[in-house]
């Protein structure tokens, strides 16, 4: 497990775990991070509210199977993450924006999180946060 710590993932790890606890450490770090710096501005709450409204959109019309039948668009592109993929579906209107923002988040921004997000969120828990 890596954790990747730049200066401009630091300001939002401890909120970013405080919402993985709150979800009882069900939904991936990296989405909770994305909602968080790129869509809610830092906004616990506001970033609370999207994800539990992603988490049912998730859910209904086959919204999944319709990602998976796009999936190999989004990898073509170095996407990797289907969370964060089928997450821009969600937030975009056309296939072919949520890979140009999954792209440009995941492969030019980056995300911190990497393999074995579990186990982080049970470190982390122990560990205190200091800026």
């Amino acid at each position: 497990m890596i954790l990747l710590t730049w200066v401009s993932y630091d300001q939002y790890i401890q909120q970013t775990m405080q919402i993985s606890a709150m979800w009882n450490h069900s939904i991936d770090l990296n989405l909770i991070y994305v909602a968080l710096q790129y869509l809610c501005e830092g906004d616990v709450n506001l970033a609370i509210q999207l994800l539990s409204v992603f988490e049912q959109w998730k859910s209904r019309d086959n919204n999944e199977q319709n990602y998976k039948k796009r999936m190999t668009a989004f990898l073509e592109k170095r996407c990797c993450n289907h969370n964060i993929n089928l997450f821009f579906m969600f937030c975009a209107k056309e296939t072919v924006n949520a890979i140009k923002w999954s792209t440009l988040v995941t492969v030019h921004m980056g995300l911190p999180f990497v393999k074995d997000d579990k186990k982080l969120a049970k470190y982390v828990k122990n560990t205190v946060y200091v800026p």
